[in-house]
């Protein structure tokens, strides 16, 4: 109660003293900083929604990078994060002005990168933006030319359709933490992707906009395949959490795939006009049954 109670008196305070603009981004900031304190030096949670605060992350994702980051040993504090859009939602914004890493963001929109080089944090920070469609032939490249060591701190990919396949064709890195955005649509159980496709894009692949990406399940079993142990899920239930097995530790451990599944919740679902239909649980996987998927345990193309 009496953390609330300080963080509402300082919420109070700095509008007092700061234009809206600017009050909004420094309490977002300040509050991030306390939150974070709160949460770093949890040693025992069962889940990393425990963990979970906001920023600028779309979810509680801001949480669990300050609680990995502050219990795993990284010496390299870089991160590379791709799907970015104008970076005023992403998962490592915070980590750069909280904790002063360096990174590299990329995304396919040159009007999105643009509006990240203008903006007042560019500057100030040892920050890399590229306008670039991401592909399997490409990827390695792009990360090679930013001039990376081989071990970076933190990869996240969010890029709403070969998220698998660049994952599997990355090779010139090494981070330690990985962070993976799943389809939960596509269900626990079954270890699937959309099929590689070099101008996947996830709007036209299906109108509904839930066909994309791949299941949790395959992301496990690719990540495992690579070195990396699964520690859970955000609670939104669309980024999935590994590390590098050589940095578990009595804190940062691995969870039973069977237990960190998460459904989401979130309702983004379209009809063919583009238009929002908020389809919720089995509506979701039944709007897009029938679309092709890869098995990556079979190696086989089959049906949803």
């Amino acid at each position: 109660m009496k953390l609330l109670s300080y963080i509402l008196k300082l919420r109070v305070a700095l509008k007092k003293v700061l234009n809206p603009s600017i009050a909004s981004e420094q309490q977002l900031l300040m509050l991030g900083k306390i939150l974070s304190e709160t949460v770093k030096h949890k040693e025992q949670i069962s889940s990393l929604s425990e963990v979970e605060f906001k920023v600028f992350s779309q979810w509680g994702d801001d949480g669990i990078i300050q609680w990995l980051v502050n219990n795993l040993d990284i010496p390299n504090k870089t991160f590379i994060e791709f799907g970015v859009e104008n970076y005023r939602e992403s998962n490592t914004r915070f980590l750069m002005i909280n904790n002063n890493w360096s990174g590299l963001v990329m995304d396919g929109s040159k009007s999105n990168i643009n509006q990240i080089i203008n903006s007042e944090y560019f500057w100030k920070y040892s920050l890399l933006a590229k306008d670039v469609f991401i592909d399997a032939d490409n990827i390695n490249n792009l990360i090679s030319s930013a001039g990376f060591e081989k071990e970076v701190g933190l990869l996240h990919i969010d890029l709403d359709g070969n998220d698998y396949w660049i994952w599997k064709k990355i090779d010139v890195i090494s981070p330690i933490i990985v962070i993976l955005e799943y389809n939960s649509v596509f269900g626990k159980d079954r270890a699937i992707t959309t099929p590689y496709d070099k101008a996947f894009i996830r709007s036209n692949a299906h109108y509904s906009n839930l066909y994309f990406g791949a299941s949790y399940r395959a992301l496990h079993k690719l990540s495992a395949e690579k070195g990396y142990s699964f520690i859970g899920c955000n609670s939104a239930g669309n980024n999935a959490y590994f590390v590098r097995n050589d940095k578990l530790n009595s804190t940062v451990r691995e969870m039973p795939v069977e237990k960190g599944f998460v459904l989401s919740m979130f309702r983004e679902s379209r009809d063919i006009e583009g238009r929002l239909t908020y389809l919720t649980g089995h509506d979701r996987i039944e709007t897009i049954r029938g679309t092709l998927v890869y098995n990556v345990e079979t190696n086989q193309i089959e049906k949803l």
